[in-house]
């Protein structure tokens, strides 16, 4: 068992004892404390890191457990037989456990911005190099290891660079984190500018953070985001779908997306909708509101969320404002709205990659939304049966409770879905016998005829 006061860079952390913390073992999963104890038993340091010792620190249930460790992914795998290296970028160890996953990472070292790649070179080309960065000073590469300290330092924001380690029941703090988890606040480590460059996605797990903690971003953090904001141009479409939907999904969506509208950073992952928001009704961004606070609501009761439901939302409005401006009358409406709906999800493309299931999903959404307004025998079943039906009524009620007038659709489609076999072929004979009355008082006299 190595002992940690011997490591190499501890003595630059605080160290803050058992009786000065809240952090138990019985609140840690079994599984993460099994990582830990196993590192130790075999001559490694091992420390529970970042999120996971913040949330226990501030009271909360942890959803993910992450380990720093001076063993490398090597050494990691050789203890573990359900361990698997993943990553180029930046290598890390999954721990399996059935369903649940122990991260476990190697101490890095800050290292200089040396094999300096130009832009247009190609993954494969910086595949044996363990450290490289872009000529703008991002961070292509990095698996240098060195020590703890140097390990904290390589972190994003203070409060998350805070490690527990099973040897006394300490909390070490390296970077001020316990300071800023007292003030409520999120700061970057280092300086801001060159911490963004490195990796412009910081920006983003900034505003999370703030969203999901109801922290506010220091002063000199949030100072050069405006001005910084485009670097997110150079991120890939892939990785940005990605943090997109752990912005959307860490329960404070609300919060999240006004501060990305606010921050700058909104217009390089949702332009198209906030575009559409300050140019179309009310309704349509409305709904994006209570989209978002459903979102939340839900996840607070443990219940599931879809991408596909969640921007099927957010391009509401974007998809409304299209079918508004255009007035092509050679174009039959369901044409129109097929096209429009084809547009607004190719230039949302253009900001984040969406897997084609989420993007079919929405559509499927959308379509359903005339469906569901076009009621007659054969149409009802038809759209009751549908795989995305309750997707598609949660989407009506939406549209509802955002101002939309439907003549009280929502309520006719609820009643149907509680209702029995009889009662559904009641409401639906209903709904043929209205059509049939409309249908003969239209009917017009032939002409030249007396009455």
């Amino acid at each position: 068992m190595t002992e940690i006061d011997t490591l190499p860079g501890i003595e630059k952390a605080v160290s803050i004892p058992r009786d000065q913390h809240p952090i138990s073992r019985k609140h840690i999963a079994p599984n993460a404390l099994k990582v830990l104890y196993r590192l130790s038993e075999h001559g490694f340091a091992a420390f529970l890191v970042g999120g996971g010792v913040r949330d226990l620190l501030l009271g909360k249930q942890p959803k993910d457990f992450d380990i720093a460790t001076d063993a490398t992914p090597e050494d990691i795998r050789g203890l573990f037989k359900n361990a698997r290296i993943i990553g180029r970028r930046f290598r890390i160890v999954h721990i399996r456990f059935g369903r649940e996953i122990i991260e476990v990472t190697t101490f890095r070292a800050h290292h200089e911005a040396r094999n300096a790649i130009p832009e247009d070179v190609s993954r494969r080309q910086i595949k044996g190099l363990d450290s490289a960065h872009s000529e703008a000073g991002m961070i292509l590469r990095d698996n240098v290891y060195g020590d703890i300290d140097e390990d904290a330092a390589r972190r994003d924001f203070t409060v998350n660079a805070l490690y527990y380690t099973t040897q006394g029941f300490r909390v070490l703090d390296f970077c001020g984190g316990m300071e800023d988890l007292q003030a409520r606040q999120i700061r970057i480590i280092g300086d801001p500018q060159e911490r963004y460059r490195e990796d412009p996605v910081r920006m983003l797990r900034a505003i999370r953070f703030s969203a999901k903690l109801d922290f506010e971003i220091a002063e000199d953090t949030a100072a050069p985001i405006a001005d910084l904001a485009e670097l997110l141009e150079s991120i890939s479409p892939a990785r940005l779908f990605d943090e997109t939907i752990k912005l959307m999904t860490c329960g404070y969506a609300e919060r999240a997306f006004q501060l990305l509208d606010k921050s700058g950073l909104g217009n390089y992952l949702f332009a198209p909708t906030l575009e559409a928001l300050r140019h179309g009704s009310a309704e349509a961004g409305k709904l994006v509101e209570l989209a978002l606070r459903n979102t939340d609501k839900r996840l607070s009761e443990d219940k599931s969320v879809t991408p596909a439901f969640l921007f099927a939302a957010l391009l509401w409005p974007v998809l409304q404002l299209r079918l508004a401006q255009n007035h092509d009358e050679q174009q039959a409406p369901q044409q129109r709205f097929h096209q429009a709906a084809s547009d607004v999800l190719l230039e949302q493309l253009n900001f984040t990659a969406i897997p084609k299931r989420f993007t079919i999903g929405a559509r499927e959404i959308w379509d359903l939304q005339r469906r569901l307004e076009k009621r007659n025998r054969r149409n009802v079943f038809s759209v009751f049966n549908h795989p995305r039906f309750r997707a598609g009524y949660d989407f009506l009620l939406l549209r509802e409770e955002s101002g939309e007038n439907l003549n009280g659709l929502g309520d006719w489609w609820t009643q149907f879905q509680n209702g029995d076999t009889n009662q559904k072929n009641e409401m639906v004979n209903a709904l043929a016998k209205t059509g049939s009355r409309r249908r003969r008082r239209k009917r017009k006299k032939p002409a030249g005829k007396q009455s």
